[in-house]
């Protein structure tokens, strides 16, 4: 059997932890920063983590990581 690829898109979107979940960077953050709150912009520099259900397939997209 070939080695399988990994998908670059994903690789660059997602992270897995330590413990096997995968983490991903909040949306909404590139542009039109103005009208947002200062109490929303520190929230969107946090990380988040993916559902449950997700999680599978993000998994399959990066098996290596």
């Amino acid at each position: 059997m070939p080695k399988i690829k990994t998908h670059r898109g994903a690789a660059k979107r997602f992270k897995i932890t330590g413990t096997g979940k995968v983490s991903r960077r909040r949306a909404f953050k590139s542009h039109m920063m103005t009208g947002k709150s200062a109490k929303r912009t520190r929230k969107l520099r946090t990380s988040a983590l993916i559902s449950p259900g997700e999680q599978k397939a993000i998994k399959c997209l990066l098996p290596y990581l």
